[in-house]
Formats: structure tokens, C-alpha cells, sequence
């Protein structure tokens, strides 16, 4: 199962593996309280943050340019199929939209990449 969570709630028994996929480290958190792992380079292009925070790109076509990228880089996510199929994948994120951010693309990136490899699970995305 991969889950998305926000890195500022609390740890839980049900994380599973906790991965932080955001390129900066989030505000005001301290790197002891990850309980996980930080794989920056699986975020998105700095180009691509900055155009979807700014509003220039809509989530659709952030969607697909993330997704591109990540095609380009299997690298970076491939680690992360491993984790999901061993047990619970919990990718971590600090942005406030818990609907419209990278985890969730991510998310829905690696569960089409475990469909392919084999049986998957549907990711679970939790708002605060």
C-alpha cells in the first residue's frame, strides 16, 4: 500500500516506510523527527516547483510534466517499488494541499509501475 501524508503529522505505527519526496526540507522541522528517509532527487524540477506554485502551470499539466520527468528519471523512483512491495509506503510532503501536490502524483506514478510488475494496492492519501 503507498500512503501520502504531510511530514508535520504525527508518526504512526501504520506509516510503514517513510520516505520524504520533497525537494526542500520543510519549515520548521527538525531531521531527527523524519523517522524516514529523504530521496529529494524523486521531487520535481526546481523549473516545474516554481511554475506550479506560481501558478503558470494547472494541476493537469503539472501532472503530466512531473510524470514526464520521472519518465526520464527511473532512478530516482525505482527504489521506491521495492518498499511499496515489501509492506506500507509513506510518502511524505509539506505542502499544504493535501489534494494537489508531487506525493500524490508520485503516488499514483509508483501504483501504475507496481500494476505493471505485478499486483499493486491503491494509494491511500491522508489530509490533516
Amino acid at each position: 500500500m503507498i500512503r501520502c501524508k504531510r511530514v508535520y503529522e504525527a508518526l504512526a505505527e501504520e506509516d510503514g516506510q517513510r520516505v520524504l519526496v520533497d525537494r526542500l526540507w520543510p519549515r520548521n522541522k527538525r531531521k531527527d523527527d523524519l523517522h524516514g528517509q529523504w530521496l529529494r532527487e524523486v521531487a520535481l524540477s526546481q523549473g516545474l516547483r516554481k511554475a506550479f506554485h506560481q501558478g503558470e502551470v494547472d494541476f493537469a499539466g503539472f501532472t503530466q510534466r512531473y510524470r514526464q520527468e520521472l519518465t526520464a528519471h527511473p532512478e530516482y523512483w525505482y527504489p521506491l517499488l521495492g518498499l511499496a512491495a515489501k509492506g506500507t509506503l509513506t510518502l511524505l510532503y509539506a505542502a499544504k494541499d493535501t489534494e494537489h501536490n508531487n506525493a500524490r502524483v508520485l503516488a499514483q506514478w509508483l501504483e501504475d509501475e507496481l500494476e505493471r510488475h505485478g499486483p499493486g494496492s491503491s494509494p491511500v492519501c491522508y489530509a490533516t
